[in-house]
């Protein structure tokens, strides 16, 4: 008997089947890397570099989003522009939203409040009085206060952290402020050294106000001389006239 063999037609019918599902997987060409990327990826590290979170304001910052709209979907950076362009958003309405609370505490520190005299004070006055440690620590510094000016390593700002302030040798803590709409919030101040006023003189008569750790805003002394304060007593019935 003869051993049965499948016919010929079958046998190529089925080769070019496959030849047909196989053409396309070896015609396809590897995921590109994108030059736009690249380019967006770069410019948005100068720009965050010398600018830091402020660079989510800057209006160079839609030549980036820009360039990142043009790499291809099916290219080899399209996962991280995606990421690039979610971490700008949110650093865009970040940046916009801490820049609305510094205006409105810098507006609410020149706003007069009701039943106020003082910064920040129950008893009214306009800053805290200096301790009386202080003028024994300037007599018994004996010049060092000079080397404790410039441990800073710049003047203090809006973003500021507090750590640095407090690592400066030059500004002591006031008495923290009950600010009208955000609560309670530390204040800080240029100590009243010979070295740190020369170093630091556009901030003799400013107030740094603190929330989250950073400068909120600076603010003249004058001028926020009727922050609302509850005493730390709590609201009285007569506290609105």
């Amino acid at each position: 008997m003869r051993p049965y063999s499948p016919p010929i037609r079958i046998v190529v019918g089925l080769l070019s089947a496959l030849l047909v599902v196989a053409a396309p997987v070896a015609c396809r060409k590897p995921a590109q890397p994108s030059e736009a990327y690249t380019q967006a990826h770069k410019r948005f590290g100068k720009l965050y570099g010398e600018k830091g979170d402020d660079a989510f304001l800057d209006p160079a910052l839609a030549e980036v989003e820009s360039l990142l709209a043009q790499v291809p979907a099916d290219s080899l950076d399209a996962p991280a522009a995606q990421e690039l362009r979610n971490r700008i958003q949110t650093g865009k309405q970040q940046a916009a939203a801490h820049e609305k609370a510094r205006e409105e505490a810098r507006a609410q520190a020149r706003e007069p409040g009701p039943g106020s005299t003082g910064f920040g004070s129950d008893t009214g006055s306009s800053a805290p009085a200096p301790s009386g440690s202080e003028p024994s620590d300037e007599g018994s510094n004996d010049g060092t206060d000079d080397a404790d000016a410039g441990t800073g390593t710049g003047v203090p700002g809006v973003g500021t952290p507090e750590a640095q302030l407090a690592s400066s040798g030059c500004f002591q803590k006031g008495e923290p402020l009950e600010v009208k709409g955000r609560g309670r919030r530390d204040r800080w101040e240029l100590a009243d050294r010979p070295a740190c006023r020369q170093q630091y003189a556009s901030l003799q008569d400013q107030a740094l106000i603190i929330e989250e750790g950073k400068v909120l805003a600076q603010v003249p002394k004058s001028s926020i001389q009727a922050i609302p304060v509850d005493g730390g007593t709590g609201p009285t019935p007569d506290a609105g006239r």
